[in-house]
């Protein structure tokens, strides 16, 4: 998926549109490639590391905490994650996906020999998770940002790897019912004449 990101930034329809707006509010494109090549990068910071000693938390456990799962797109954590892909961006966007490149290479060498550690990216709060999680967290906000990103430049959203698309579906039910509840997830997927209007899990 880390790869995808990478082929998805070099696009020429992502550098013909780059400064103009995306399909997410108040974010520009360039400020959304920022961000999807943010997913990668940060992984292979948070295991350049020490070993955190943070408490380790579980997945939903760290979604209860995140303070823009439920943020306004005026509130300060949205403008600092707008700001900080725009940070990401201001090279441009061959050296964005040369960054998510290298990368994907020190995530390659180092993923093989990786234990379940816990790992920690500081922009989120004085928490750890397991590199399992993390690693799924990661796949989901590659998954959902491609496809901003496909949608804002017009191209074809790109395909997930089956065993990725399970872990990320699976993750969004989950934090859809956390926000929605039970019955209005499963009257979502299986009752159309009493689906509710949304259950975004966001």
């Amino acid at each position: 998926m880390a790869r995808m990101a990478a082929t998805l930034l070099r696009q020429p329809a992502v550098l013909t549109r780059w400064e103009e707006p995306s399909a997410l509010a108040e974010f520009s494109v360039a400020g959304l490639a920022g961000h999807l090549a943010y997913q990668v990068v940060a992984v292979a910071e948070a295991l350049a590391q020490p070993v955190p000693k943070e408490p380790v938390v579980p997945l939903l456990g760290h979604y209860a905490r995140v303070e823009w799962i439920d943020a306004g797109v005026d509130e300060e954590i949205s403008v600092r994650i707008r700001r900080g892909g725009e940070q990401a961006a201001a090279g441009g966007a061959e050296a964005l996906a040369a960054r998510v490149d290298a990368a994907v290479v020190d995530l390659s060498a180092v993923l093989v020999y990786a234990t379940n550690r816990p790992v920690r990216i500081p922009l989120w709060g004085p928490w750890a998770l397991t590199l399992d999680d993390l690693l799924l967290t990661r796949m989901m906000e590659l998954a959902v940002h491609a496809d901003d990103l496909a949608v804002s430049v017009g191209v074809e959203t790109p395909a997930l790897p089956p065993e990725a698309a399970d872990a990320v579906i699976a993750l969004l039910s989950r934090l859809a019912v956390r926000r929605h509840g039970v019955t209005d997830v499963l009257r979502a997927l299986s009752r159309a004449e009493r689906a509710p209007a949304s259950i975004a899990a966001f």
